[in-house]
């Protein structure tokens, strides 16, 4: 009977998050401030600040809240201007952040 090895625990887990995709023009950013109206004050990865607007499936799956790490995508026709795409839980960002996956103009975490 061979012997059994013990449980050899690794320090990485794999986590399964969502990332941004640069080809279709998405990016990180910081809620800044609520507007009001599914609106909200992003700073994006980029440096530039600009307001947001949450689509109802997201207003209605989460909260958003001043200081949470979202994924946005930018408007072709108004670029001052782009929709929230994903919220990642604090979790989450504090995770990507020690991994060194988010942008260091951006790291609060």
């Amino acid at each position: 009977m061979p012997a059994e090895e013990p449980f050899e625990s690794t320090e990485e887990d794999v986590t399964r998050v969502r990332m941004p995709n640069i080809k279709e023009g998405e990016m990180f950013g910081i809620a800044d401030q609520l507007l009001g109206a599914s609106k909200i004050k992003v700073m994006c990865e980029d440096g530039v600040s600009r307001v947001g607007r949450i689509p109802g499936k997201i207003k209605k799956r989460m909260w958003i809240r001043e200081g949470d790490l979202l994924i946005v995508s930018l408007w072709d026709f108004q670029p001052d201007k782009c929709d929230v795409r994903f919220r990642y839980t604090r979790t989450q960002a504090v995770n990507l952040s020690k991994k060194g996956k988010v942008p260091k103009s951006l790291d609060i975490f």
